[in-house]
């Protein structure tokens, strides 16, 4: 059987194996629990099988779709890779010492200038929508101890 787009093949190829190792790490490590009480592995598994599944399409689209020149896979694009990288990297040592408030921010404006299309408006809207629906979900939602400002700054009482 030909391969008729490399790029959808491998990519597929990739969810496919990623959602049957979050599927089968899910049923390993955790309690799956029933429909009616869910345990902490029921959750993981459906996410590992959607994912799986959703990798066979792509994988099946790709042996069954033409495409003009095959789709073949480029180089990698290292800076973007590195730049992306190393913004989560920065963001998870920041995030307990600055709080939220400045730590995601930052992360939005540094992981956004691995973009060739990069405007300092997108980037902007991006930090503030992205950081106050963090907040709502994460701190207000949730009700997770995430700091949102520096330690110096919070208040206590």
């Amino acid at each position: 059987m030909k391969i008729k787009s490399q790029q959808d093949f491998w990519s597929g190829l990739m969810f496919l194996v990623s959602g049957a190792l979050f599927a089968w790490g899910a049923i390993a490590n955790y309690s799956f629990g029933s429909s009616a009480r869910p345990g902490p592995g029921y959750f993981p598994f459906g996410l590992g099988i959607i994912l799986a599944l959703l990798g066979a399409l792509i994988m099946f689209e790709a042996l069954t779709i033409e495409t003009e020149d095959g789709e073949p896979i480029g180089d990698i694009a290292w800076k973007p890779l590195l730049v992306i990288l190393g913004s989560v990297f920065v963001f998870g040592l920041l995030l307990p010492l600055v709080g939220m408030l400045i730590a995601l921010p930052l992360l939005v404006i540094t992981s956004s200038l691995a973009s060739e299309q990069f405007t300092w408006k997108g980037t902007l809207t991006n930090g503030v929508f992205l950081t106050g629906f963090s907040w709502l979900v994460f701190i207000k939602g949730l009700g997770l101890t995430i700091p949102l400002l520096p330690a110096f700054l919070q208040f206590a009482g």
